[in-house]
């Protein structure tokens, strides 16, 4: 299986819940040097825009993993800027907000930025 298809199977789960940062960090844990239960619980209180609508969960499980793999600042900057290209904002709240505009249901606009978040992974790691 995949990275992407890793992923889209946490996010399909319903025994358990992988929140955005989780369903990033997860399928990179091995690159990271981490056991899936450690990045299960490192990600998770940053779900949610960290409990307030800041950051994208599935942006800051990308900034862990690149943090993690000794990728440099330029990396974390590429992907903040192509994440706000494709999204126009990184704040949970506010993408929240921009779904709701288009009509879009939380959950597949979730999906949808965590996969962004690992296929912008995947590039930026040359994978």
């Amino acid at each position: 299986m995949d990275r992407m298809e890793h992923t889209r199977a946490l996010r399909a789960r319903t025994d358990v819940h992988y929140n955005c940062c989780q369903s990033v960090l997860v399928p990179f844990c091995r690159s990271c040097g981490l056991s899936e239960e450690a990045a299960y619980r490192l990600g998770a209180h940053f779900g949610a825009g960290m409990k307030h609508g800041s950051t994208c969960g599935a942006v800051t499980g990308a900034l862990m993993v690149l943090g993690m793999t000794g990728a440099d600042n330029e990396a974390a900057l590429e992907l903040l800027s192509r994440f706000r290209e494709q999204n126009q904002v990184l704040d949970c709240a506010d993408l929240l907000k921009l779904a709701d505009e288009r009509g879009e249901a939380r959950k597949p606009h979730c999906d949808r930025m965590v996969y962004e978040a690992v296929k912008l992974l995947e590039e930026l790691l040359g994978e």
